[in-house]
């Protein structure tokens, strides 16, 4: 059973300031927990149904989890916590510094300036786990990563995509790669010259790449249109480019 101290600590971990606090994240759903298992993320508890547990007994136990989770029912976690859908297993889970890479050779980093939408950075996580991309460097106003709809929407990949947050107008000023950088009027990706030793930096939908992190662009690229829309979601243009890069 969820006691109402648990009750109110995971309703408090969907504000930002509490999850800051208390350096602690929500972690939904089956398919995010598994992949949670996975990773070097520290589980403080795991609130899950009768049905959960008897299933995943084994793994629990070799996870040394037996004594940090608590049975539930489907209704209390239904109420507990953020999507409409998770009636099986909530995770509370310790965050992790954001801590800048150490970036190889011959190797992508994709660069987010001012992705405010945690759907977005969200899908946008999963799509960079699906070309390889190993480091996402955000600037200080993009999404949380720990917020709850950011880890639903990489369904996992949040626990191998290492997402950092810092003021990349310096960062990038350090840096002596090649810094793509995604705008309407860039050149046709088609007919670029890509590398894959890189820095690609996307904007969001609404205000694009910052101005001072514009200066720093050394190559203006765009995906040309066939169509009348006007715009794409900066999540599928992302995948549209991580996808020229990697072909």
């Amino acid at each position: 059973m969820i006691s109402k101290n648990q009750l109110k600590l995971i309703h408090s971990l969907e504000l930002k300031k509490q999850r800051k606090k208390t350096g602690l994240f929500l972690v939904q759903g089956e398919k995010n927990v598994s992949e949670l298992f996975n990773s070097d993320f520290e589980v403080v508890n795991l609130f899950a149904t009768p049905e959960y547990i008897n299933k995943n007994s084994a793994l629990l136990s070799q996870k040394q989890l037996v004594s940090l989770t608590i049975e539930s029912t489907a209704e209390e976690l239904q109420k507990a916590g953020t999507l409409k859908t998770n009636n099986t297993v909530i995770a509370i889970v310790k965050s992790k510094a954001s801590e800048l890479p150490d970036i190889k050779n011959n190797q992508l980093v994709l660069v987010l300036d001012q992705v405010g939408d945690p759907g977005n950075l969200g899908t946008i996580i999963r799509v960079a786990d699906w070309y390889g991309i190993e480091h996402i460097i955000c600037s200080t106003d993009c999404a949380d990563l720990y917020n709850p709809k950011v880890i639903a929407a990489t369904m996992g990949s949040f626990a191998r995509v290492k997402v950092s947050h810092t003021d990349l107008y310096s960062y990038l000023s350090a840096q002596d790669k090649p810094i793509y950088g995604a705008f309407l009027e860039g050149e046709n990706i088609h007919k670029s010259k890509l590398v894959d030793n890189a820095f690609i930096v996307m904007g969001s939908e609404s205000h694009g790449i910052s101005e001072q992190v514009g200066q720093l662009i050394t190559d203006k690229i765009t995906i040309p249109n066939f169509g009348q829309a006007e715009s794409l979601n900066v999540a599928m243009a992302t995948g549209i480019i991580l996808d020229n890069f990697k072909r």
